[in-house]
C-alpha cells in the first residue's frame, strides 16, 4: 500500500515480537497509560509462546518488513537470537523502562556496578541485535567514550 501511495522509500519496522510484559511498568506509571481495566494481552504476545513469536515475525518479514524488533529484550534473548536465526533482516531490540529501572535501582543501592550497562547491552547485541533501544543510550555512549 506504501509503494503504490508513493512511499516506496519508506522503511517498516515491525513490532511483531512485541510481549504483554509487566517490563513496561514504569513507563506506563510515568505516561499514566495503564489499561483502565483488563490489559493487553488481546494484541501483545503471550510471555510463554515462543513458536508464535518467531511466527508472528517471518510472517511479517513475508508481508515486507524492512526490520524487526524485539520488545522488551532483556528476558526475551532467547527470541532474539531465534529470530535473528530465521532472517536476515535487520533486527532491534527495546530495552524497556522495567529493565532499566531495575538496573539503575541497583547501581543506585550499590548492589551492582555501573559497568553492568555495557554488559546488558552486549549481550542483546551477541544474540543477534543489530540496533539497541535503550534508555541507556547516553549512558553507554559516555562509558564507550562515543560522545
Amino acid at each position: 500500500m506504501l509503494d503504490s501511495e508513493g512511499f516506496e522509500n519508506t522503511a517498516i519496522m515491525s513490532y511483531a515480537v512485541k510481549f504483554a510484559s509487566k517490563y513496561y511498568g514504569p513507563f506506563r506509571e510515568a505516561a499514566e497509560s495503564a489499561p483502565a481495566f483488563g490489559d493487553r494481552k488481546s494484541y501483545q504476545m503471550d510471555i510463554a509462546n515462543r513458536r508464535e513469536a518467531i511466527r508472528e515475525a517471518l510472517q511479517d518479514v513475508n508481508e515486507g518488513a524492512d526490520m524487526l524488533i524485539v520488545k522488551p529484550a532483556l528476558a526475551y534473548l532467547d527470541i532474539v537470537r531465534e529470530v535473528r536465526d530465521n532472517t536476515l533482516l535487520p533486527l532491534a531490540t527495546y530495552n524497556v523502562s522495567g529493565e532499566y529501572s531495575m538496573i539503575m535501582g541497583a547501581i543506585e543501592r550499590g548492589w551492582l556496578d555501573k559497568e553492568v550497562i555495557v554488559e546488558t547491552l552486549i549481550s542483546m547485541r551477541r544474540a543477534g541485535s543489530d540496533m539497541l533501544i535503550t534508555y541507556f543510550a547516553k549512558q553507554a555512549a559516555k562509558m564507550l567514550s562515543l560522545v
